[in-house]
């Protein structure tokens, strides 16, 4: 490791990295290249975690949004997908969460704190059937 010409403290490292993958996933064909993937500034990265959790009453989406304010977040629900999109000083969040059920969009309650969202629906009225006459 040469400390002369470098730019990254790390570049050395990651380069070890990417080299291992490769050879681990069988060479050219697989090619793993961390450079390209840290200048993605969009998408939930791998500090954020979704969890959805359901009940047989709602279901319940819990993000992680680590640095965003509550001011800098936008939810949309169309019954079947729940968009989150959230800035912040160093990134942009963008994602579509697909709902297990489908739910009554407007019945959504959400909060805010800590870096913790949670958004909860109440399910959707099942169908009823049709009576032909």
């Amino acid at each position: 490791m040469r400390r002369d010409d470098r730019d990254e403290p790390f570049d050395d490292l990651f380069r070890e990295i990417e080299r291992m993958m490769n050879e681990m996933m069988n060479g050219a064909d697989a090619n793993v290249d961390f450079a390209s993937s840290s200048d993605v500034d969009s998408g939930f990265g791998m500090d954020t975690h979704v969890d959805i959790h359901e009940t047989d009453d709602e279901i319940r989406v819990v993000a992680d949004l680590p640095g965003v304010e509550k001011d800098n977040i936008e939810l949309e629900c169309d019954g079947k997908t729940l968009t989150i999109s959230a800035a912040s000083e160093h990134r942009q969040y963008d994602e579509r969460v697909s709902l297990p059920q489908r739910v009554n969009e407007h019945t959504a309650s959400a909060t805010y704190n800590n870096g913790v969202l949670e958004v909860v629906f109440d399910l959707a009225e099942q169908s009823s059937g049709i009576s032909l006459e």
